[in-house]
C-alpha cells in the first residue's frame, strides 16, 4: 500500500454513536404512520442509505416529504441528547491532526445535525473537510462523495483510507479506488460481507488499530 496522507471518516455509526437516535427516529415514524414499531433489524440494514431513499424503499406508500417530516421533527429534538463519540475516536483525531494527516467527514447525512454532532464534541478542527449529501448528486456506494472529499483534499485515491461501518461505505471506497476499512463497533454489517468478495481491505477492532495501517 502507498503511503497513506488522507484519512476519510463515515459519520454515523464510525466517528459518532448514533445509533440509538436513528432507530428510535425510524421507530417515532413507524408508530406515526402504521400505529406499531418494526424490527431493529430492519432499520440497521438501512444504515448508510440518505433519508429519502430509505423512507422511499421502507413506506412506499407514504409521500417522502411527509414520512421525511415526521422522521426529523423526532430527529432533530432528540439528537444532541442521544449522541456521543465512540471510544478511542477524538484520540485518534487528535492524533492523526498532530501527525499531519489530511482528514475529512463522508457522510450521507444533512450538513445541519452533522455539524450539531461534531460542535457537540468540538470536533470540528480536526476535519479538514466535510462532504454530506447535500455536496452530491449521486449518493454511497457511488464514488462521487469520496472523489469530491479528495478534490477537497487535493488527495489521489491511492494515498487514502475510508473508514466505515456499513457496506456502502465499504464499495464507495472500492469504487473510487480507495482502501476500505470497517470498523469493528459496526451494527450493520453481517459475516457474510466481511469475508465475501466485497469485504473490506481492512477490520479495525479499536480506533487506535488505523495508526498500524497508516
Amino acid at each position: 500500500m502507498e503511503k497513506i496522507n488522507t484519512i476519510l471518516f463515515d459519520f454515523d455509526g464510525t466517528v459518532m454513536d448514533t445509533n440509538g437516535v436513528i432507530i428510535n427516529s425510524w421507530q417515532h415514524t413507524f408508530r406515526t404512520l402504521e400505529g406499531k414499531e418494526r424490527t431493529e433489524d430492519e432499520i440497521i440494514n438501512t444504515f448508510g442509505e440518505p433519508l429519502a431513499i430509505t423512507m422511499e424503499k421502507l413506506l412506499p406508500n407514504v409521500p417522502v416529504d411527509e414520512g421525511v417530516k415526521i422522521y426529523r421533527s423526532y430527529h432533530y429534538e432528540n439528537f444532541s441528547d442521544l449522541i456521543t463519540v465512540f471510544p478511542g475516536v477524538i484520540e485518534l483525531l487528535k492524533k492523526l491532526k498532530k501527525e499531519g494527516y489530511k482528514t475529512a467527514v463522508v457522510t450521507s447525512r444533512m450538513m445541519y445535525t452533522t455539524k450539531q454532532g461534531l460542535d457537540k464534541y468540538d470536533l470540528n478542527d480536526y476535519f479538514d473537510a466535510i462532504v454530506t449529501c447535500e455536496d452530491t448528486n449521486k449518493h454511497k456506494p457511488d464514488p462521487e462523495p469520496i472523489n469530491i472529499a479528495l478534490e477537497k483534499l487535493n488527495a489521489k485515491p491511492q494515498e487514502a483510507i475510508m473508514l466505515g461501518d456499513s457496506m456502502f461505505d465499504i464499495l464507495c471506497a472500492k469504487n473510487a479506488g480507495v482502501k476500505s476499512v470497517l470498523v469493528g463497533w459496526a451494527l450493520a454489517v453481517n459475516e457474510e460481507d466481511k469475508n465475501g468478495p466485497d469485504a473490506p481491505d481492512y477490520i479495525i477492532e479499536k480506533a487506535e488499530e488505523l495508526l498500524d495501517l497508516i
